[in-house]
């Protein structure tokens, strides 16, 4: 029950067990064509160029990065967080000019503040994380993308932490390129990562394309733009493989195709709607329930996240004995937490497979228990009492 990754889905295990095919069998190719129309509507799109990228959801951050920016290129950054530091830990790596837009853990940054930021600075791209579980705050996502075009921007959004649990409508925000992972919300192990491209994007990366030499064709023409910087992550190249030119790029990771196409599946299967308010219920159940044991939540209620919730630990209080007594006594894993907040927040995650109301309570019985047994005096059953009536109430609503 920590902040990912969590328990995969079973069905999502056992497709993973299947046998390997080859990269251009017409079965695989065909599954490779399902998973693009599977994972449209996961992110709200109707991109054509929606597909996978082989690695873990970092992998999909890097490869949407390096192939929107080269090296000079001006990139604003949203930065409310470890993961928006990260961005600009890979942007610094390509060669960008990096601008920031920054917020206090625990909160996020006002839309008309980036905006200020984009008439002064006028970047090629803004990007941005949607969920960050650093902080356990989402980033306010409707009217960014458009925010972004009316001032010549091309957007980025990371959405690893959200994508499955929380709506993502890249379309509808307007945004031009979202990445995600499938251990979080998905229900799946990582090793995958699942992006949508825009057309204005895709053009954009499609006039960088330097098709290496042992797979170059005549029907396939490079841009006049500079070259992406990464061969593996180049979505030129990776783009022209999921698509009908079968371009030779790399061997696509088999197993891991089998497990993400499953994961959508299991979503869709669900329902989006339904999905969405098992996320919020779980979510506000663990809310409801900490405090309801005298813990203070951590952060701005107004922008938090449903499916990961920051508890402050409480004076007094080992926060990594607690962490050890949940694992070794109830083989329950809660998350500690990074930069300012290590030592001072756990970080408890119900997503995916994990967002299940017998999963939370079982999770705040064991957390009132062990917070008694390291002398933390707190109401007793009100944890799991609260829960539940929260619980009951978002799926009422």
């Amino acid at each position: 029950m920590g902040p990912g990754p969590v328990n995969a889905h079973p069905r999502v295990l056992r497709a993973m067990s299947a046998d390997l095919l080859g990269q251009f069998d017409p079965e695989m190719t065909a599954y490779m064509n399902e998973v693009m129309a599977l994972y449209r509507p996961i992110f709200g799109t109707r991109n054509a160029q929606t597909f996978l990228i082989d690695g873990t959801a970092r992998a999909g951050i890097e490869a949407a990065l390096v192939s929107l920016v080269a090296p000079g290129d001006t990139v604003l950054v949203v930065n409310f967080g470890r993961f928006g530091l990260l961005l600009g830990e890979i942007l610094g790596r390509i060669g960008a000019k990096i601008e920031t837009v920054e917020a206090r853990w625990g909160e996020v940054v006002p839309l008309d503040v980036i905006e200020d930021a984009l008439k002064r600075v006028r970047p090629k791209v803004v990007a941005t994380i949607h969920g960050d579980t650093s902080t356990t705050m989402a980033q306010p996502l409707e009217g960014f993308g458009a925010l972004c075009r009316q001032y010549g921007a091309l957007s980025y959004v990371d959405a690893t932490a959200t994508i499955g649990g929380m709506e993502i409508a890249a379309d509808r925000w307007e945004v031009d390129v979202v990445s995600g992972g499938l251990q979080k919300c998905l229900g799946g192990p990582s090793g995958s990562a699942p992006i949508t491209v825009s057309e204005a994007a895709a053009a954009h990366i499609f006039a960088r394309r330097h098709v290496e030499r042992g797979i170059a064709r005549d029907d396939i023409d490079d841009g006049d733009g500079p070259r992406i910087l990464s061969n593996y992550f180049d979505l030129a190249m990776v783009m022209d493989y999921w698509s009908d030119k079968r371009l030779n790029h790399h061997t696509e990771a088999t197993s891991m195709l089998y497990g993400a196409r499953e994961c959508a599946r299991v979503v869709l299967q669900e329902g989006l709607e339904r999905r969405y308010t098992r996320h919020r219920a779980a979510g506000a159940a663990v809310t409801a329930g900490a405090r309801a044991l005298g813990l203070e939540v951590f952060g701005d209620d107004a922008h938090r996240m449903t499916n990961v919730t920051g508890l402050v630990i409480p004076t007094g209080v080992d926060g990594e004995a607690v962490r050890k007594r949940m694992r070794e006594d109830f083989e329950i894993e809660i998350g500690t937490a990074f930069g300012p907040l290590q030592g001072k927040v756990w970080r408890i995650g119900a997503m995916g497979y994990n967002a299940a109301k017998h999963k939370v309570l079982i999770t705040l019985g064991a957390l009132e228990t062990v917070l008694r047994m390291e002398g933390f005096t707190c109401p007793p059953g009100a944890g799991v009492e609260a829960a539940l009536a929260a619980w009951n109430a978002e799926l009422a609503a």
